[in-house]
């Protein structure tokens, strides 16, 4: 059903589906996340500590983009484009 003879072997379908996320992108996003909880419940109840984990926050932060960004010109590289490494 619905086919109209045409010789679909040799058109190309780009995927419409985003690219998942990169595995050791995750772990650094789950502790940002985490650390971002600390950080508020430690300022709720008045301890300076949450500065710390702010801090770490935004480290967890930095590794997931670079994680991701690897990810992204690895995959680049791999089909033939002209992404520089990270």
């Amino acid at each position: 059903m619905g086919d109209t003879g045409g010789d679909s072997s040799t058109r190309s379908v780009p995927r419409q589906e985003p690219t998942p996320m990169p595995r050791l992108a995750v772990y650094p996003l789950i502790v940002c996340v985490l650390a971002v909880a600390a950080a508020v419940v430690s300022f709720v109840q008045g301890n300076w500590l949450g500065i710390v984990w702010v801090l770490l926050a935004g480290l967890a932060s930095n590794m997931t983009w670079y994680y991701v960004k690897r990810d992204k010109a690895a995959k680049a590289a791999r089909a033939g484009g002209a992404a520089k490494p990270v």
